[in-house]
């Protein structure tokens, strides 16, 4: 029952104030979030494509209030991408993008989200990768599907996310698989309702299970987003019963989380991608990774307590 709280933390100015003034925090965070700048970013691009890995990138931050901010985050992408350039990794290094990055949530937010991400999306494809629309609460779920169908048209490769514990999420996943899409399926880790969202553990996984087994029964590229060993254990048996290859789905797990599990599925032959994220606006991310397993709550409250 902890997630819940730790998500309305996440909106709180007062509890961001408190836990980033906190001594320990920095260190915490460093398990999740390898770096502030891309700087800071490429050494470990190359160290984790050196070990086989794949990556998704993510530059954090969500508070956006004005088109400057927008414009901004839209230039840290392309900033990155130039970066990745020389490195010529393909799609073994993608980024992923919140559009309330990208001024979703302003007046006129949906043009302004596809206008600022239209740039990003084409810079990636012109050095061979990719982009993956993150999804964000329900309320911008509509926008941004939209936005991914109208990207798909000229970059049929742009990805989107989906989240099991949306009561939308099966009919979104039908829709998705029947016109090929690439498809990364979370559990979700947004404080939603119970009019539009599971609740209980077990209605979610066996939610993820289900449109699991859609993604790889359908036309489309599915992305396993999870640290569950047993939803990672269905996901190869339902890709197995599907005929799929191992170059046809692959794993996504978060940086810092379960890194030998990464190591072991690339060195099976699995595609096994690692979101990383990096930034100095850390706070809503860092918080939903600790809502999101008691672990990684027990790991920070341990940490407050013994180097605080």
């Amino acid at each position: 029952m902890l997630g819940p709280v730790i998500l309305a933390a996440s909106r709180s100015d007062r509890m961001r104030r408190l836990i980033s003034a906190a001594p320990v925090t920095r260190q915490v965070v460093d398990r999740f979030i390898p770096g502030e700048d891309v700087d800071d970013i490429v050494p470990v691009i190359r160290d984790l494509t050196g070990q086989g890995l794949e990556l998704t990138m993510d530059v954090v931050g969500e508070d956006i209030t004005n088109p400057t901010q927008a414009a901004a985050a839209r230039d840290a992408y392309l900033e990155l991408i130039d970066r990745l350039k020389p490195l010529e990794l393909g799609t073994r290094a993608e980024m992923s993008v919140k559009l309330s990055m990208f001024g979703q949530a302003l007046d006129g937010g949906h043009e302004l989200a596809l206008a600022n991400v239209r740039p990003v999306v084409e810079a990636a494809a012109e050095i061979g990768t990719t982009v993956t629309l993150d999804a964000e609460d329900h309320t911008t779920l509509d926008s941004m599907f939209a936005i991914h169908e109208e990207l798909r048209k000229d970059f049929p490769q742009t990805g989107c996310v989906i989240q099991a514990y949306l009561f939308r999420t099966e009919a979104d996943a039908r829709r998705l698989a029947a016109n090929g899409s690439r498809v990364r399926l979370v559990k979700g880790a947004y404080k939603e309702p119970a009019s539009v969202a599971y609740v209980d553990k077990h209605e979610i996984d066996r939610a993820y299970v289900r449109v699991l087994r859609t993604l790889m029964e359908g036309e489309g590229y599915p992305m396993i987003g999870s640290h569950d060993p047993r939803l990672i254990a269905i996901g190869q048996e339902l890709a197995h019963r599907a005929g799929r290859k191992l170059d046809e789905y692959e794993f996504q797990m978060l940086y810092g989380i379960r890194t030998e599990e990464h190591l072991r599925l690339a060195a099976e032959g699995h595609r096994m991608r690692v979101y990383t994220a990096y930034g100095t606006d850390w706070y809503g991310y860092f918080m939903r990774r600790l809502a999101e397993k008691p672990a990684n709550l027990r790991f920070f409250a341990r940490s407050m307590l013994t180097k605080g």
